[in-house]
């Protein structure tokens, strides 16, 4: 079995079924995606690790009830437009190897577990003649807007999501090593090498069949606090009835302790602002012990607003 690069040249496939080439958020990507399987991307919400699904999310949508409509969000949009161009870094800063596009696949065996990886690794060929060996390896390639979560260049210290992303990736196509090339704040590259462990895969599967079986038998995961949750909730009613619902005194008291520390939080952050615009007078910032905190902007001679600094504000 083998499948092709771009300009048609033949590459021997790892151990796996490939399913085509498919675009992030197409149709074809979308359909690949449905019904009971579990894809690299979504095996970290099955264990209650994503910060974009959660297994409410997830289990409505592997049982074909409405969710919010993918988005095209900036972040993914540069994300994919800068995948190619890191990709390129990585094999300047390894010329006897080659990262050709992978496409989607499934388990060879297991038919619901799926794995869409950005490349496989192959080791250059030394002529035009040569056909590279079996892949030898996997390379994903991220942008992060900052490195909080990610290790120095050359370790396997990284976000815990992409971490179930790429043993799963690994575990599809039965390949050993995955080699991960992100881009972090647009301008720091750093490398990382993440090596197959079968005993973290079995976890990971162990976890995505119960998933699937609680999909099938109509169990529903609990209602949780993730944003994903509550906006799959939002998207269930269809219509309004004008009428009246009972709901229990247990949540009816959660509600109201949940807005009266709202409230409270709302107003320490209102008189902790207001501290600090008055320290600063008629300075920009605030700053302690070299940290940013703060600045302020200005209209007309007074204080038009206070910004917070981010982390990446302070580790520019």
């Amino acid at each position: 079995m083998s499948i092709t690069d771009t300009t048609g040249h033949p590459y021997p496939a790892p151990d796996g079924i490939p399913i085509g080439h498919l675009t992030p958020g197409t149709a074809a990507w979308e359909e690949a995606r449905t019904g009971l399987t579990i894809t690299a991307t979504e095996i970290a919400a099955v264990v209650g690790l994503s910060p974009w699904q959660s297994r409410f999310s997830l289990w409505h949508k592997k049982a074909g009830l409405p969710t919010p409509p993918f988005e095209m969000t900036p972040a993914i949009e540069w994300g994919n437009r800068l995948e190619d161009a890191v990709a390129e870094k990585w094999e300047d800063e390894h010329p006897r190897m080659l990262a050709a596009p992978a496409g989607t696949w499934r388990h060879r065996e297991r038919e619901w577990q799926r794995a869409t990886p950005d490349r496989l690794i192959y080791e250059a060929p030394r002529n035009v003649f040569e056909v590279p060996d079996t892949a030898v390896g996997l390379l994903e390639v991220k942008t992060s807007p900052f490195g909080d979560e990610w290790g120095p260049s050359g370790s396997d210290i990284l976000p815990i999501h992409y971490r179930c992303q790429v043993m799963w990736q690994m575990d599809v196509l039965g390949l050993h090593r995955t080699e991960i090339a992100v881009l972090i704040s647009g301008h720091d590259y750093r490398e990382y090498t993440v090596d197959y462990d079968p005993d973290e895969a079995r976890i990971l599967r162990d976890a995505a069949e119960r998933f699937l079986d609680d999909v099938r038998n109509g169990v529903r995961p609990d209602i949780d606090g993730d944003t994903a949750t509550y906006q799959t909730i939002r998207v269930q009613p269809d219509g309004l009835e004008d009428r009246d619902v009972e709901i229990p005194f247990g949540l009816v008291t959660r509600w109201d302790d949940a807005y009266a520390a709202l409230a409270k939080a709302s107003a320490d952050l209102t008189q902790v602002r207001g501290e600090v615009l008055d320290l600063i007078g008629n300075g920009r910032r605030a700053v302690c012990e070299g940290r940013r905190i703060a600045y302020r902007t200005v209209r007309d001679g007074h204080t038009h607003s206070l910004h917070p600094y981010t982390r990446e504000d302070n580790a520019a």
